[in-house]
């Protein structure tokens, strides 16, 4: 997979990475000159005195230094810019991979696995490439080369390179073969640490009115520390590692040392070869040291391009039409004929042959108890999720086949959970409108019954929302989102329980402008409030995803037991009439 995922995402820097090899094949050719140049000055100028040679190859040396460093400042900054670069186009294109799912893939990975295969795991493949890019480029070329101009030092002492490198090669290849599944496990260890401190955060407030606080972080803690357990296993095999690297390398330079001794007493070798050949052995065993360093990094980045690529390779269930409808031949009529629905891995479908009609200029209101599926409903109509059963028309054409550009201008969706994005007022109203006038908005939140409490912020339409518009009231946040759909102007409005948080005398209000500002449009109002839906035109009554009712209100106060039974646990029977 992690072949797979730098295969598709390496090709635009070709030219980058060639250079990068050019600049990494000079220095480390002008690194293994060195040794020779420095075996040549003490055995031609210092062992024979001549003063002159010293200072020729010593400026040799620092020519040949001067260009490897240059070489060196090169290739990292080739490499430092393309693996930027190669990081954030694998983000890219994770976000936009995530960006086309449905609410059914979202769900299936989870918020905290998604922020972590788009950060952290996309972070580990790019530290990849740039290791590989200054260090494993370089390793092969210094292993093979320092061996060629060890052998052209002494051939015989060369013979101890066939004991040492083998034995470090098997036991780095040890090392990491047991790194790789906790790696694997680390990662997801990770996500589970964000998904529990993300649950706690969000729910802070449960947690301090149910007093809950030792039992969240007895529950972070047991996280952090199965997170903990395994980064120490992982790091006491890392750290074994280096000590044993070291241990090949100072045993092979004693090794060296002795058997070059015995040479150059017997005649064979000269002082100069021996530190020389000293060198290449350095060079060659931290060569070795490079590349166990990048054997070290490719398990977990490896772990972390499986994640990636599990992400990129999910198609969305929610897949846009190849010849799309651009244009429609009415203006908000919405049917739905049949519809089901069955989350994935679920015993119960939540929707079961749901026939619904909707028309311009009527309210069409659903109402049922929790779990009867009414949420699900609405979120077929925007294509949040496709029907598994049955089919959802606008205007006569089906969902599926229309222009997802089209269809978000068609179809505005309060969601039962507004959500308001960190900005100001005047950036949240604008989200599906950028081009809408001040005058606009201030009518938009005027319909909404927010437009007295947007004046009293500092600011007014430039007045500061957190994230999640944590800073202003359930309440307030309902009627910020209801006045973003008014904004766009959409034919169909899909109130998804959209009034749960106001006041009766504010939902009085805000139906009855909604009634004025939406008089030729669809509405289709979702609602636990009886007041909210009484006085629509159709009511359709849900039961454990069937359609039970259909009809007003005093039709099916007459004649359905089911819609009975809801209005009169919220009100009087006086009331109800």
């Amino acid at each position: 997979m992690l072949i797979k995922l730098l295969r598709s995402h390496l090709p635009p820097y070709r030219r980058p990475l060639a250079l990068l090899v050019l600049l990494q094949l000079v220095q480390t050719l002008a690194a293994l000159y060195l040794p020779t140049l420095n075996a040549d000055i003490i055995d031609d100028g210092v062992v024979k005195g001549d003063t002159g040679r010293i200072v020729e190859l010593g400026g040799v040396m620092i020519a040949v230094t001067l260009v490897q460093a240059g070489c060196t400042i090169g290739a990292v900054f080739f490499a430092a810019r393309t693996s930027m670069a190669v990081g954030r186009d694998i983000r890219a294109s994770v976000f936009d991979r995530v960006q086309s799912f449905s609410a059914r893939e979202v769900g299936r990975f989870g918020a905290p696995s998604l922020i972590t295969r788009t950060t952290n795991d996309v972070q580990q493949v790019q530290m990849l490439v740039l290791m590989t890019c200054t260090l494993m480029v370089t390793a092969p070329i210094m292993c093979f080369g320092g061996i060629l101009m060890a052998l052209g030092q002494d051939v015989p002492l060369s013979s101890l390179l066939l004991a040492v490198v083998p034995v470090l090669a098997v036991a780095v290849l040890l090392i990491v073969r047991r790194l790789r599944p906790l790696f694997r496990s680390m990662q997801e260890r990770l996500d589970t640490v964000n998904r529990v401190l993300r649950e706690q955060i969000t729910g802070i407030r449960v947690i301090r009115a149910f007093v809950r606080d030792d039992y969240e972080r007895r529950r972070f803690h047991h996280a952090n520390a199965e997170l903990t357990d395994v980064s120490l296993s992982t790091g006491r095999l890392m750290a074994l590692m280096f000590p044993l690297v070291m241990t090949v390398v100072n045993v092979a330079g004693v090794a060296v040392l002795w058997f070059g001794a015995h040479r150059i007493d017997s005649g064979g070798m000269q002082i100069g070869a021996l530190t020389a050949f000293l060198a290449y052995l350095l060079q060659i065993l931290m060569s070795v040291m490079m590349a166990t360093f990048m054997f070290m990094m490719i398990p977990r980045a490896e772990v972390c391009a499986e994640r990636i690529e599990e992400v990129l390779r999910t198609d969305s269930s929610v897949v846009p039409p190849a010849d799309p409808v651009r244009a429609l031949p009415r203006h908000g009529h919405l049917e739905l004929r049949g519809a089901c629905f069955r989350y994935p891995g679920a015993e119960a479908m939540v929707l079961q042959d749901v026939d619904l009609t909707a028309r311009p200029g009527e309210t069409t209101a659903v109402i049922g108890s929790t779990g009867s599926g009414k949420s699900t409903l609405l979120g077929l109509v925007p294509r949040l999720f496709d029907p598994t059963g049955g089919e959802v028309y606008v205007d006569g054409v089906p969902v599926k086949d229309l222009d997802p550009a089209l269809l978000a201008r068609t179809v505005g969706l309060v969601p039962q959970k507004p959500y308001l994005f960190s900005g100001t007022v005047a950036s949240n109203l604008r989200y599906g409108k950028p081009e809408a006038t001040d005058e606009e908005l201030w009518h938009a939140l005027e319909t909404a019954q927010a437009k007295e409490f947007v004046e009293r912020m500092e600011g007014g339409l430039d007045a500061p929302v957190a994230q999640g518009g944590s800073n202003v009231s359930g309440g307030q946040r309902q009627r910020l989102a209801i006045a973003r759909v008014l904004v766009r102007q959409p034919e169909i409005y899909l109130f998804d329980d959209s009034f749960s948080a106001l006041d009766y005398a504010t939902d009085a209000a805000l139906r009855a402008a909604l009634a004025r500002e939406t008089a030729e449009a669809t509405v289709v109002i979702v609602a636990q409030r009886v007041s909210t839906i009484r006085d629509a035109d159709r009511i359709l009554v849900l039961d454990e995803g069937r359609v039970v009712g259909s009809g007003t209100h005093h039709e099916l106060m007459d004649g359905n037991e089911t819609y009975r039974e809801i209005v009169l646990s919220q009100l009087t029977e006086q009331e109800a009439a």
